[in-house]
């Protein structure tokens, strides 16, 4: 995790790691290489897929706690404390994220998955796509954030409290923002289906990496929990995202060899919404004379994705064969390098902030 002595350095994607720097590399990988298992050794995710429980495939579910896990163990909920520092900067990212974010991503994928490509895809396919939009547009950034916080100069204390606090809200608007968005495209997801994947994918990943947490720093110390704990257990997100998407590739092999062209359709509205909410969020801030350091920060929080949940519960209500899940799947490929272009974006509009 970032803290406050490190935003004095230089900012330098080398903070984010091989893989981070490279996730985008890895998912066209992974899409490479799921296919390539699909076709010449289908015996592996159709073995995988048959040791299942309540329609929840215990193999895929294993790896998503693998890769949720050890974002929810970095959150420390004591930050909401400190609510009451900057509470401008807070009003937005909350305004933004649960109040015009989800909409604004129904809205952009519905116009251009089921009219503007309407020649080029299916509508069932299209409506399915758009589900996944939904669940991206739902999950607002967990742990990526502190990456671009870090890049941005941001504060990093605030940063802290502004995913503590959105982590908190999505435990109770998650479910219910995703169950009437797709009630408002006609697709039928019933209630219990999406509270099993809030359970399963929120509340149990971010108690358990509470109780983690207050428990190893009361034994080990902060200082032991950062530098030693926090590094091992950081690189099962990356091995369990990429065997994840290789399992749902495999699977999804088939429909992407007929429709290769609908990975660059479904980045479109992505793409628009992830710039659009910056740009809400940041020049929000700067009419509100809201400091850089925090503005930045609080406009990626938006604009970026927790798209590990949001694969997780694509999976989860609609199948690894499913538009949805590969709509997720989009989202991974194209988050990085575009989150990279609004950081660049940012730091050269530094000085129009007041703490330039």
């Amino acid at each position: 995790m970032t803290n406050n002595s490190r935003t004095q350095e230089v900012p330098s994607t080398e903070s984010m790691g091989l893989f981070g720097r490279f996730l985008s590399v890895w998912v066209a990988l992974a899409i490479v290489g799921g296919i390539l298992i699909g076709q010449y050794a289908p015996a592996i995710p159709e073995t995988l897929a048959a040791y299942e429980y309540a329609q929840v495939s215990i193999p895929v579910a294993i790896l998503i706690w693998g890769m949720i896990f050890p974002m929810m163990v970095q959150i420390d909920f004591l930050a909401i404390l400190g609510v009451r520092k900057q509470p401008k900067g807070l009003v937005i990212t909350t305004t933004v994220n649960w109040l015009i974010k989800p909409f604004t991503m129904f809205a952009i994928s519905w116009f251009f998955l089921l009219v503007v490509f309407q020649p080029f895809i299916p509508e069932a396919l299209a409506y399915e796509y758009l589900a996944g939009a939904i669940l991206l547009g739902a999950a607002p950034c967990t742990a990526m954030v502190f990456v671009w916080s870090y890049l941005t100069r941001g504060d990093a204390a605030y940063t802290l409290v502004q995913v503590a606090l959105n982590d908190l809200i999505m435990l109770f608007a998650f479910a219910p923002i995703v169950v009437l968005l797709l009630g408002i495209s006609k697709i039928p997801v019933p209630w219990d289906t999406v509270a099993l994947s809030v359970v399963l994918y929120i509340v149990i990943p971010l108690a358990a990496g509470y109780i983690t947490r207050i428990s190893l720093i009361k034994r080990k110390g902060l200082e032991w929990f950062d530098q030693v704990f926090m590094p091992k257990i950081g690189s099962v997100t990356p091995v369990a995202l990429i065997i994840t998407l290789l399992l749902l590739f495999a699977f999804q092999g088939e429909v992407i060899l007929a429709n290769p062209l609908h990975i660059g359709l479904i980045a479109v509205p992505l793409i628009i919404q992830t710039v659009l909410i910056f740009l809400l969020a940041y020049y929000w801030a700067k009419s509100w004379k809201v400091p850089h350091k925090i503005a930045a920060p609080g406009a990626m929080i938006g604009a970026s994705n927790f798209f590990e949940l949001a694969v997780a519960a694509a999976i989860a209500l609609f199948g690894l064969q499913s538009g949805a899940a590969l709509a997720t799947v989009v989202g991974v490929l194209v988050e990085v390098p575009l989150m990279l272009a609004l950081v660049k974006y940012a730091n050269h509009t530094r000085s129009q902030f007041a703490d330039k």
